[in-house]
């Protein structure tokens, strides 16, 4: 029988030794000002995102930069993804206009349909005897449109009447694949400026298709950062209290919480190290990422303590060390086999999902075998330390009561 219990202390090194590296790739964010450690998306900073792909596929990063140095455009960052679509980042949130809110206005009349209506009056004024006077006064009709056909033509025909802001969405061609694409060019603000600029440059040449195009400001930034901390502590102290009342013992609930932070470390601090290194950032898309990793590791963690309630009934005056080795062990198959079909699920979302969710599918699939891995090695052998320490505790009162009686 593998004593998991036993061998407690190198887990617990294994454990350190993933989540150190983590933890100082998590502390360079602020040392750093942003510089190394966690890359935050323009979801928390703010800013302005778009996506294009040429119709060149030989169209470089080097290429797109220049042209937007020559635009004065020098906080914008360039990426490119494998299927040659280029990504820019800037810390702008005006790139793109807000979209404008078409007030309810009459309609202008234009010069010409003035003229025709003060002529077709003057005509009638002419042609009409002068009316006499009665004692009651009729009210009179508005004027109709219909007076001069000119004038409504040409009022329609205003461009004031009805201004168009938002860009013409099309359909490309994606040149890596020949399937049709989404094609909506920019129109108004700096953005529409930058995408004449890159498709007037020769060594570029015309978009084919486009992707992301958004804009988030810093207030709602601010209020995203806000809700994704205040989530992820809700959902931690209702797991503490939870798991607290279900078995009775702060002691499950703690150890439960410690495996959960430990899962949720691990995933960030990869993503710290990967952000210093690469160059990757964290969305709004992450914290779903993170909540899912919580629910599976807490529910993985109460599998083994039920078994482990279970057999302390069943075995009562065993060693607790020894029931909660023996609960470990009945239930690794069914841990094991749960995992594997999620992982090898999020392994194919990771190797043939699209480029949006790549990065959301890879925190999962860490946070799935992290909150594997501690839920067997880390909670229970940690519920076994405090249960320890706990009888020595009450071992060495009993004897400390008993030597005073003496």
């Amino acid at each position: 029988m593998f004593d998991v219990i036993g061998k407690r202390k190198w887990f617990f090194l294994f454990s350190g030794l993933i989540l150190v590296p983590g933890l100082i790739a998590i502390m360079l964010t602020p040392i750093t000002n942003g510089k190394a450690g966690l890359q935050f998306s323009i979801d928390y900073t703010g800013g302005t995102v778009w996506q294009f792909q040429f119709k060149n596929t030989n169209a470089s990063i080097d290429d797109v930069k220049a042209v937007l140095k020559a635009q004065g455009l020098t906080d914008i960052s360039v990426s490119q993804d494998t299927s040659k679509m280029f990504e820019i980042r800037s810390q702008k949130a005006d790139l793109i206009p807000p979209p404008s809110i078409a007030p309810t206005i009459k309609p202008e009349v234009s010069a010409s349909a003035s003229a025709a209506l003060a002529s077709a009056s003057a005509s009638a004024a002419l042609a009409s005897p002068t009316p006499t006077p009665t004692a009651t006064p009729t009210p009179t009709a508005a004027p109709s449109a219909s007076g001069s056909p000119g004038a409504s033509a040409s009022a329609s025909a205003s461009p004031s009447a009805s201004p168009t802001s938002s860009p013409v969405v099309n359909k490309g061609i994606d040149p890596s694949n020949g399937k049709s694409c989404q094609l909506q060019i920019p129109t108004q603000g700096e953005l529409a400026k930058l995408a004449v600029a890159l498709q007037a440059n020769p060594n570029l040449g015309p978009i084919a298709c486009t992707g992301l195009e958004s804009a988030v400001g810093p207030v709602i930034s601010n209020q995203l950062i806000q809700q994704a901390v205040l989530l992820i502590l809700l959902g931690s102290i209702g797991i503490l209290i939870w798991i607290g009342i279900r078995f009775h013992s702060i002691k499950f609930g703690a150890t439960a919480l410690a495996a959960l932070v430990h899962d949720v470390i691990v995933v960030i601090g990869i993503f710290a190290i990967l952000g210093t290194i690469f160059g990757v950032q964290i969305d709004a898309l992450f914290v779903t990422a993170m909540l899912t990793v919580i629910g599976f590791s807490v529910h993985d963690t109460i599998v083994v303590y039920d078994r482990i309630r279970e057999n302390k009934a069943r075995h009562a005056g065993e060693p607790f060390d020894l029931i909660v080795n023996h609960s470990i062990l009945q239930t690794f198959g069914r841990s094991i086999n749960t995992s594997l079909t999620v992982v090898v699920t999020l392994t194919a979302l990771l190797l043939f999902g699209g480029a949006s969710i790549h990065y959301f599918v890879l925190a999962l699939l860490i946070g799935i075998i992290s909150g594997t891995y501690s839920s067997i090695f880390n909670a229970s052998p940690l519920l076994v330390v405090w249960q320890l320490w706990d009888d020595r505790r009450r071992a060495a009162r009993l004897a400390a009561l008993r030597s005073t009686r003496r």
